[in-house]
């Protein structure tokens, strides 16, 4: 029986370019509105986040980020709701954590920004720290795990790295949750090896965050007979049997986009093993 069902942490973009919905919920107000309909959905947390890391993508300027993410923070974080924020900047996580966030989802691990691990470990912030080697305009270069025992190898080693970082900077283990960080300088099949050998990343003692929702693997294993790419919309069959999988392995989180498609799977997982939700 599995002890406990993962979180779900359902993505709140407040951007005009992510991959997925960008536009969709960059106006404050819309934002809010979505995270109301996640949380009713079933989500457990709430990601909000003002800068897209699509490959490809330019950075915003701090204040845009800001003016962005901190009035959904403390709009939702009001109504009680628990809300992660998604940056890579340290004044960015001051601001959310000081608007209510309880969580910094750092996709650079804090190579981005020296300041967050300190920033982090004044707070009583959870930190998620995803595996990472460049900015999104050129990740893709550094797609290459040539070396023994390949991507899963290097992913757990540099993974141990930041998190000796983190504790070096006062963040303490129970607060520290690890991502492999799928699609980021990760090639298709970089990211299934990372998925098959998750056991060996949770071999390193922390709790492990999964967001594979939507991305471009998953429409590529999908594509159409001609080769095109399954449509970013129309992967959400795929993302489900990954919430299932993925939740039989004990993973702490999956980050999805449709909240409820993952919780109604969770909720059939719980019915037939005994799990608690």
């Amino acid at each position: 029986m599995l002890p406990r069902l993962p979180r779900l942490m359902g993505i709140v973009n407040v951007t005009p370019d992510s991959f997925s919905d960008g536009g969709r919920w960059a106006d404050p107000e819309a934002a809010i509105e979505h995270g109301r309909r996640l949380l009713a959905d079933g989500a457990d947390i709430l990601d909000i986040g003002g800068e897209s890391t699509r490959p490809g993508a330019t950075r915003p300027l701090v204040e845009e980020e800001l003016g962005r993410v901190v009035p959904v923070i403390s709009a939702l974080a009001a109504t009680g709701a628990a809300v992660s924020v998604d940056t890579m900047r340290a004044e960015v996580a001051q601001a959310a954590i000081d608007a209510g966030a309880s969580i910094v989802n750092d996709v650079s691990g804090g190579l981005a920004d020296p300041a967050m691990l300190p920033v982090v470990a004044a707070s009583e912030a959870t930190y998620v720290a995803m595996h990472w080697r460049a900015h999104s305009d050129r990740m893709q270069d550094f797609a290459s795990y040539d070396g023994p025992g390949g991507v899963l190898a290097a992913v757990r080693e540099e993974l141990s790295e930041r998190v000796g970082a983190m504790l070096d900077a006062g963040i303490e283990r129970p607060r520290i949750v690890l991502d492999p960080g799928l699609g980021f300088a990760k090639q298709g099949e970089h990211n299934w090896e990372l998925l098959r050998g998750l056991d060996g990343l949770a071999e390193l003692g922390f709790p492990i965050l999964v967001g594979a929702s939507r991305k471009r693997f998953l429409g590529a294993l999908l594509a159409a007979p001609d080769g095109t790419p399954r449509g970013v919309d129309e992967r959400e069959y795929a993302g489900a049997a990954l919430t299932l999988l993925l939740a039989q392995r004990g993973v702490w989180g999956l980050r999805v986009h449709d909240v409820r498609a993952s919780r109604d799977t969770l909720r059939v997982l719980a019915r037939m093993t005994g799990c608690h939700e």
